[in-house]
């Protein structure tokens, strides 16, 4: 569900926001999330299926979440970073309990929650709970609406590392307000959960009225755009827009603090692999949460391979967390260019990603010189294939990037910086 802002209480919004920011000045500052957050959920390939008598594999109970933490473990994603489950919606019990409590499904989940954040805890594995702010959740479930410090106490006295609240069933003028509150009553329980904020995508369509650097304070990350499906369609539809909105974005984006553009829908049957490559380069260019929903049990050996490799992987997670740009469009074509690590801040010297991206039907050629897409110092990169993991050699910035790119597909390379050593040993000290 969705909700917008129209322009005759635009002007109330904004001062409401204004109250908010004046009135609320604990922040969130919680220390977590330094680098994109990575895990596995269920939403997108399970959405809410309770019927566990049709369904016993693929419905939301505990053993489906236990199923995915040992897949995580087992081939090799817990290592690679994928380190969180999430449990998403439909988890709940119809009502609370009579001390007014959450509680979860019994059939569905009788160990109970805290023993199934244990399961993952003792592999390794953080373990992520959802809930909503308004009164019920998307599916109809108790929210956490007048119950924010309780709530939150529950979650932590389960052991929950995260949670993902959403904003279905609320009022759009009281969510900034009660997500800054149950942020706040997170930050009382004295235990480290990530909070992943969901406001922003409840009012895209005049984002203008959002502040960003609110959210930023109160939020580990934010979804601010319509929910991904296992369509290429939508994953265009996310890219298409975070273009649009790249500058307002890459602003408000810094380490501990991340926009989220929904979930990683590769491994699916419906996302071809080289279209599962996409994402996951364009994800990394923007170092965003790498949050994958999927079936672990029945996923392809090639669509394993996409999703742990670690040089796109690493583009993710590089610690200056820069929110990568579309630097050049031709046709068909986007090219991102990401700043990156090893680099010297100071001095305006970084290494870089470069992603370019076909989304249109037919094959493109593209060639421009590294120069031309912002890469200038004088003493050249070294640079990589990142998908083939080939090494392509010293390229100065009058060298030309020159592939040709298939239809829905992309071609990513890494130019680090050629430098001494102990030259870049200056980024840890400067």
């Amino acid at each position: 569900m969705n909700i917008f802002i129209t322009s005759t209480n635009l002007l109330a919004f904004k001062r409401l926001i204004l109250f908010i920011l004046i009135k609320n000045i604990l922040t969130l500052e919680n220390g977590l999330a330094r680098t994109p957050p990575m895990g596995w959920m269920s939403w997108t390939i399970f959405y809410c299926e309770i019927n566990c008598f049709k369904y016993p594999t693929g419905c939301i109970n505990e053993q489906l979440y236990k199923d995915m933490a040992d897949k995580l473990v087992q081939d090799g994603y817990r290592d690679a970073g994928y380190v969180s489950v999430h449990i998403d919606d439909c988890w709940e019990s119809r009502d609370r309990d009579t001390n007014g409590r959450l509680v979860a499904n019994q059939t569905r989940f009788p160990s109970g929650i805290k023993s199934l954040a244990e399961y993952m805890h003792v592999r390794g594995l953080k373990f992520a709970i959802y809930s909503d702010i308004g009164d019920k959740t998307c599916a109809g479930f108790p929210g956490t609406m007048d119950h924010l410090e309780t709530d939150a106490q529950t979650f932590a006295e389960w052991g929950s590392d995260y949670l993902k609240l959403d904003a279905c069933n609320i009022e759009f003028e009281r969510m900034p307000n009660e997500y800054i509150k149950m942020g706040n009553s997170l930050l009382k329980t004295n235990r480290p959960i990530v909070y992943s904020c969901s406001w922003p995508a409840y009012l895209y369509e005049n984002h203008k009225a959002l502040v960003y650097p609110l959210i930023g304070e109160h939020c580990n990350l934010w979804r601010n755009y319509n929910d991904i499906d296992r369509s290429w369609k939508s994953i265009l539809s996310i890219i298409h827009y975070y273009v649009k909105n790249q500058e307002l974005l890459r602003n408000a984006q810094r380490p501990g603090a991340w926009n989220d553009p929904d979930m990683i829908v590769a491994g699916n049957p419906e996302i071809t692999p080289s279209q599962a490559q996409v994402q996951l380069s364009v994800w990394a260019i923007w170092s965003a949460p790498l949050i994958m929903s999927n079936d672990l049990r029945t996923i392809s050996n090639e669509n394993k391979k996409i999703l742990l490799n670690k040089n796109v992987i690493a583009v993710d997670q590089d610690p200056l967390g820069i929110f990568g740009r579309m630097v050049y469009k031709e046709a068909s074509l986007y090219v991102f260019v990401k700043e990156m690590m090893p680099s010297i801040p100071k001095k305006e010297l970084y290494s870089y990603a470069i992603a370019v991206v076909n989304y249109g039907t037919k094959p493109c050629k593209f060639s421009k010189s590294l120069f031309s897409l912002g890469l200038t110092y004088l003493g050249g990169y070294s640079v990589e294939d990142l998908w083939s993991e080939q090494q392509l050699g010293y390229m100065t910035p009058n060298d030309e990037y020159s592939v040709m790119v298939n239809h829905t597909s992309v071609s990513m390379i890494k130019a680090t910086l050629k430098m001494d050593l102990n030259d870049l040993e200056l980024d840890k000290m400067l």
